[in-house]
C-alpha cells in the first residue's frame, strides 16, 4: 500500500489552509495567538527535518518485528480492513493511554498538550523527539499478525489525520455520534488540564475503548475547559517547549536516592514522588476532595 506524495503534499496543503483559515476567523472574532501557531508550525518543520537524518527507533521496531511474523495479511477485501482498523484503534488507545500515564512517553506526548488554546494548528504540535522514545512498540502486534510495517504507519496515520478536525472550541456536542466516535467535545476534555477531565478520552477515531475500560469523561457545561498542561506551558520558545520535560527529568533523576525511585521517575506517572506527595492525576484528584470535605 503506497501513497503518492503528491496526494502527502495535497493533504498537508489543505491541513495548514484550514488552521490559518480558523486563525483569521478567530482572530476577527475574539483574538488568536499567532506565536502558538508558530510553535506548531516550527514544530512540524522540526519533525520533518529530524526524521530526514534517519533518527529514529520505529522503523527498527517495526522491522525487526516483521522479520519475525506469524504470516502476511494481505488487504483484499472488508474483513481484513476491518481488522486492521479496529486492531490500529484498539492498540492506539493503549498507545495513548500510556503517553498519559508513564512518564517516559509523556516527555514527548506533553508537547502536543502544551498548547494553552486548542485550535486546529495545536494538532500539529506533536514533539521532535516523539520517534525515539519506542512508542511504535504499541503497534508491533498488528505488524507481527502480518501486517507490513509501512501499512501499519499509514493507519496510524490516517488515524491522527481524523484527529485534526477534533482541535477545536466552535463545534458543539454531535449527538449520538458522542456514543460511537471521537468528537470535537471529546477531545476537549482530553486536552483540558481540569483536575474533573484528566486522563480522559483516549481514543483515536472511536470512543469506544473509552467507555469499554471506564476512561471516557463527558464534556461537562458547568465545568469550561482549561487547556494546555497542568502546570501552563507560558513561553513561546520552541527550545523550551519541546525539551522542558526532559531538562525537568533530568533534573529529578539526579536526585533520585534509589533505583526504585530511579525507576518510579521513568515510568510511573507523571508528577510521582516517592513520598506520594507529588502531582499525578491520583495526588491531585485526592487533594480536591480532601479540600472540598473540608470546606463543606
Amino acid at each position: 500500500m503506497h501513497v503518492q506524495p503528491r496526494l502527502l503534499l495535497a493533504l498537508l496543503a489543505i491541513v495548514l489552509s484550514a488552521s490559518v483559515l480558523e486563525a483569521l476567523v478567530l482572530s476577527y472574532h475574539r483574538g488568536f495567538d499567532w506565536r502558538a501557531a508558530a510553535v506548531s508550525l516550527g514544530d512540524m518543520l522540526g519533525r520533518r527535518l529530524l526524521l530526514m537524518t534517519g533518527i529514529s527507533t520505529s522503523g527498527l521496531i517495526l522491522d525487526a518485528v516483521w522479520r519475525h511474523r506469524l504470516g502476511s495479511v494481505h488487504i483484499g477485501g472488508l474483513p481484513m480492513f476491518l481488522l486492521l482498523f479496529v486492531g490500529q484503534e484498539f492498540f492506539y488507545y493503549w498507545y495513548h493511554r500510556a503517553s498519559h500515564r508513564i512518564r517516559w512517553f509523556w516527555l514527548t506526548h506533553s508537547v502536543h498538550h502544551s498548547s494553552n488554546e486548542l485550535t486546529l494548528s495545536a494538532a500539529y504540535r506533536i514533539g521532535w523527539l516523539q520517534h525515539i522514545t519506542g512508542a511504535t512498540a504499541f503497534f508491533a502486534p498488528l505488524v507481527w499478525i502480518g501486517f507490513r510495517p509501512d501499512v501499519v504507519v499509514l493507519a496510524l496515520s490516517l488515524n491522527l489525520l481524523y484527529q485534526f478536525w477534533l482541535h477545536t472550541t466552535w463545534i458543539p456536542r454531535l449527538g449520538w455520534l458522542e456514543y460511537v466516535l471521537n468528537t470535537p467535545s471529546a477531545h476537549r476534555v482530553h486536552h483540558a488540564a481540569n483536575i474533573e477531565y484528566l486522563d480522559s478520552n483516549y481514543g483515536g477515531v472511536l470512543i469506544v475503548f473509552d467507555r469499554l475500560f471506564g476512561t471516557y469523561v463527558a464534556e461537562r457545561p458547568e465545568v469550561p475547559c482549561r487547556f494546555g498542561l497542568v502546570r501552563p506551558q507560558t513561553s513561546h520558545n520552541i527550545l523550551r517547549v519541546e525539551f522542558d520535560p526532559w531538562i525537568f527529568l533530568l533534573r529529578d533523576l539526579r536526585h533520585a536516592r534509589s533505583l526504585r525511585e530511579l525507576l518510579g521517575l521513568l515510568f510511573a506517572p507523571p508528577g510521582w514522588r516517592r513520598d506520594g506527595e507529588g502531582e499525578t492525576t491520583e495526588d491531585l484528584r485526592r487533594r480536591l476532595a480532601d479540600l472540598r470535605s473540608a470546606s463543606a
